[in-house]
């Protein structure tokens, strides 16, 4: 993750913190604070599988990180479970169905993988007896925690995503083929996951993945969830990275158009999604 969002790790988690407490400051964790708790693993039975998570924090407000594609929460979100506040926030990073330690099942991509992914990140929450959570989603994360949002409005309490789209372009197309051979990945983003899996597991699971986003494509506007972005009622930030290789921009924009009251950002500049009564056209820019 830091690789796809650029070395700010300890900038990004302070941005995240501020809209998961607005209007407020709060202070950063430091290495004191930081590890404060320990960070406990298990797995608990979750619509008909065992799902996989790490838990930290002893907090009132209950975060859950949802990693991208082949991610999981060690992967994908050490600098979140290192230094987010512990005396504010319980954080649950969880590995979805198939991925991380969240295995067997092998991973699959029906056409309602997402909606799927959605539902188990919100039964798994709710196994675990919080009664309210906020989201930082990424990537596939950032998709799932959309769903989430809009499909459980009275569960979610603030959204934080980044690296996610709506739907699917031919150029995007062209950008999840160009990942198709892990091979070409940089060994820097490649190697945790290939240590995770496995090489072949990797691999295969990769070609998958690929196939399976590669379905939306075939819909009607190449729907992922687009459909459901005005329902989603709380707070939300989106964060578009400058150099980000695999979404473009225009997702990020899409997104912030249609969630209403969203505000939009690429760690330097904010719009809220009222601007363009304004007279400005919505954009992370």
């Amino acid at each position: 993750m830091a690789e796809v969002l650029g070395g700010g790790a300890v900038r990004q988690v302070r941005l995240l913190l501020s809209v998961l407490k607005p209007g407020n400051h709060v202070p950063y964790a430091g290495p004191a604070a930081a590890f404060g708790t320990s960070v406990t693993s298990a797995k608990v039975a979750v619509n008909g599988v065992h799902l996989h998570y790490q838990r930290t924090g002893e907090g009132e407000h209950a975060v859950l990180l949802l990693p991208g594609m082949l991610g999981s929460g060690e992967t994908d979100f050490g600098p979140q479970i290192k230094n987010l506040n512990k005396k504010l926030f319980t954080v649950v990073a969880w590995d979805p169905r198939g991925y991380g330690h969240s295995r067997p099942p092998d991973r699959d991509f029906p056409l309602d993988f997402f909606e799927r992914d959605a539902k188990d990140a919100v039964d798994l929450m709710k196994t675990l007896k919080f009664k309210k959570v906020s989201l930082l989603g990424w990537s596939d994360g950032g998709i799932t925690a959309l769903i989430a949002a809009a499909r459980y409005p009275s569960y979610i309490n603030k959204m934080v995503i980044w690296g996610a789209n709506a739907y699917v372009t031919e150029e995007d197309e062209t950008i999840y083929q160009g990942i198709r051979d892990v091979s070409k990945w940089s060994e820097r983003t490649r190697k945790p996951l290939e240590t995770l899996y496995g090489y072949d597991y990797f691999t295969k699971t990769c070609e998958k993945w690929v196939d399976g986003i590669k379905q939306f494509k075939h819909l009607s506007d190449g729907n992922i969830c687009r459909h459901l972005l005005p329902l989603v009622q709380c707070p939300t930030l989106i964060v578009h990275g400058e150099k980000d290789p695999l979404v473009p921009r225009f997702h990020a924009d899409f997104i912030h158009k249609h969630v209403r009251g969203s505000r939009c950002s690429d760690l330097g500049n904010e719009r809220t999604s009222g601007d363009e009564r304004l007279g400005f056209r919505p954009s992370c820019r």
